[in-house]
């Protein structure tokens, strides 16, 4: 009995100052960060006056530059996301078809996929930031734009993440019809639709994660029973026939992960942001994660900034604990 006890405390001291360090540096700052999103600290000196939800009504219904700036990065991070979902878990799915088909190299080619994803995003960020530069009428086009100089396509010299055009959602169709009649003020702070710019950012991100992807469709992929494939060979099913019905519902799981990673890295998305685009022309490439920088670090409105804080972390909690829940329900039923 001794024994058992002393393994008990043993095993609690073990763990203790990892779970102190989680309790201060973790859920301690985050009570902080909402507790200043409470208060009138909006200048670098501290002022804890309570205001209660009063910079949140600003934030959201306020109809300022506050509220405008938030309701773009919410227009921008849809636009984004959707795109984002599509390219990653398509090439990625792609990647891992490719590698599974036992090419000669696979283990060459499963590394190049897997590399970006090894390379910091600032890095990351900054490569791309130069390819995508498009120049000026007086040096001449520079990057991917001097490529297709190059190879004859001069003539369309895209403005990349420096365009602040926005493709705007059409008032007779049926989202633009949806959007008008809601009659929430705060919708009208943003011109809803996809700015072109984000796309300089897509393209970096999926050559980033894209490989990330690709693992966990490979690892998904080998782990189906060879025999089921052969089977399904053997009574006449194609090739495509095999991954349509027998890949993509066996990897429903490993989409539905692969689709929660990538909708937190949307939300929290901010290093590579910073380093290729800042917020863009009228905030076309803005995120909520630059926004609340801004706000915080460079405009010494702390309060304004933990609200943009406790908001993000709203977002990304209502994509991590359904995912929990799921996981939980999935291990309770396997066991």
């Amino acid at each position: 009995m001794k024994s058992k006890g002393w393994e008990r405390w043993a095993a609690i001291l073990t763990v203790a100052p990892s779970m102190l360090a989680i309790a201060v540096f973790v859920y301690g700052f985050i009570g902080w960060t909402v507790f200043v999103s409470l208060t009138k600290w909006v200048t670098a000196k501290p002022d804890y006056t309570f205001v209660g939800l009063a910079n949140y009504q600003r934030i959201l219904f306020g109809g300022g530059i506050d509220s405008q700036r938030f309701y773009i990065d919410i227009r921008n991070l849809i636009g984004f996301t959707v795109l984002f979902l599509i390219c990653n878990i398509v090439i990625g799915f792609g990647l891992a078809l490719l590698v599974d088909s036992r090419l000669r190299g696979e283990h060459f080619f499963r590394s190049v996929y897997l590399m970006p994803y090894a390379v910091s995003a600032i890095v990351t960020g900054v490569v791309w930031r130069w390819l995508f530069t498009p120049g000026t009428e007086e040096l001449g086009a520079t990057g991917v734009n001097k490529l297709f100089e190059y190879i004859g396509l001069g003539f369309i010299h895209p403005r990349w993440w420096t365009d602040p055009t926005v493709w705007h959602i059409h008032p007779d169709t049926g989202l633009g019809e949806f959007l008008n009649q809601i009659h929430l003020g705060f919708f009208t702070t943003a011109a809803w639709g996809f700015p072109v710019g984000t796309f300089s950012i897509l393209i970096a991100t999926t050559w980033l994660l894209s490989g990330n992807v690709m693992v966990l469709y490979l690892s998904g992929i080998r782990s189906i029973p060879q025999e089921l494939r052969e089977a399904a060979i053997v009574d006449g099913a194609t090739q495509w026939q095999v991954v349509r019905y027998i890949y993509i519902p066996i990897l429903r799981p490993v989409t539905l992960t692969a689709v929660f990673i990538l909708l937190n890295v949307a939300i929290r998305l901010y290093d590579l942001t910073v380093a290729m685009t800042g917020k863009g022309p009228g905030f076309s490439t803005d995120t909520l994660a630059f926004n609340m920088f801004e706000t915080t670090f460079r405009s010494a409105r702390f309060a304004h900034g933990a609200v943009l804080a406790a908001l993000m972390l709203i977002f990304v909690s209502a994509i991590v604990i359904p995912y929990l829940r799921y996981q939980l329900r999935q291990e309770g039923t396997n066991t």
